[in-house]
């Protein structure tokens, strides 16, 4: 049984290594007149404070039907702008080995939707479009393993000290925990405090939740 799930593992990376089976990249592609632009990221998934570099890929068809040919010297009388929310940035494009590839470097310091701007011609044809690039993440989807101030290990810990202040309370509303029978003011002020105490564990829970 191990050696065919071996035979099987090396036939794919056979598959891989040679371009019948490719990667799948969240890239975006779109036409514009005869050219078609394909946007995406270098390393998936973009990850906020590494860096990484926006790949563009430009082709025009080829001499036979269905073909296709890289487009060099696109920036000529083209220029490319990151886009996020309201902030723009002029990139710097390096040409790849590769005809129609080129790579813009960038370091993302936010999470969320990036758009690369194109506006100027190819060739005569006009380009004014924006392309939405894969969102960023957050390193929480690479970290490992987990810091100390995060993990299942700390929401377990939080509800560890919910339910033991929960069975203080009990204890006190009980009479198993010694209260002065004549300072019904000092009992009151017990469990107001527990309560709070409770309340704000609570909520830190659902802060540590929805971090995550």
């Amino acid at each position: 049984m191990i050696v065919v799930k071996i035979a099987i593992f090396s036939f794919i990376a056979l598959l891989f290594s040679i371009g019948i089976i490719v990667p799948s990249f969240a890239h975006t592609s779109i036409e514009v007149g005869q050219y078609d632009i394909e946007v995406g990221w270098e390393i998936e998934p973009p990850v906020v404070g590494i860096r990484n570099d926006i790949i563009l890929k430009i082709t025009e068809p080829g001499e036979t039907q269905g073909s296709y040919k890289g487009v060099t010297s696109v920036f000529k009388n083209l220029e490319a702008i990151i886009m996020y929310g309201g902030a723009t940035k002029n990139i710097d494009i390096n040409s790849d080995p590769r005809p129609g590839y080129y790579f813009l470097p960038i370091i993302p310091t936010k999470t969320g939707t990036y758009f690369l701007e194109l506006k100027g011609e190819i060739n005569g044809t006009i380009l004014d479009v924006q392309i939405p690039i894969e969102d960023v993440e957050s390193t929480s989807v690479l970290d490992f393993p987990l810091s100390s101030s995060e993990g299942p290990a700390d929401l377990s810990a939080l509800k560890n000290a919910i339910s033991s202040l929960q069975q203080d309370v009990s204890k006190l509303k009980s009479g198993e925990t010694f209260t002065s029978s004549n300072d019904g003011a000092a009992y009151d002020f017990a469990v107001f405090g527990l309560s709070i105490a409770a309340a704000a564990i609570i909520l830190a829970v659902i802060a540590l939740v929805k971090r995550k």
